[in-house]
């Protein structure tokens, strides 16, 4: 299980991402471009993903993942049920998020300066 703290303490390595209180939702962006939001009961997360690739990532884990509503749809996004998502996961997919929204010089610099890489 994650929580909003668990996203939190990633995205505060984040360059250039700060948090926002938005209508009663947390919500982490780059300048105006949100790429990890929280429902108002923090049970799921939304996250920037790639428009393409979305559908896999849903069959893949559908006990995770599901794509968001109807009116959401036009965006690059994904979301997931905070209760089944794996914590490694989930830095995973707040990095590629984003990395998604800042310069790529900024994240290359990053992930540059991550162990392992």
């Amino acid at each position: 299980m994650v929580t909003v703290e668990d996203v939190r303490a990633v995205a505060r390595r984040l360059p250039r991402s700060e948090e926002h209180l938005i209508r009663d939702r947390v919500k982490f962006r780059v300048g105006k471009i949100v790429y990890v939001a929280f429902s108002r009961d923090e049970t799921v997360m939304g996250f920037g993903f790639p428009r393409e690739e979305r559908e896999a990532l849903v069959a893949s884990a559908p006990d995770v993942f599901h794509l968001p509503g109807q009116s959401d749809m036009r965006f690059q996004w994904v979301q997931a049920w905070m209760a089944t998502l794996d914590p490694v996961l989930m830095e995973e997919l707040v990095i590629d998020a984003w990395r998604m929204v800042v310069p790529k010089r900024v994240a290359a610099a990053f992930v540059a300066s991550l162990p392992d890489r």
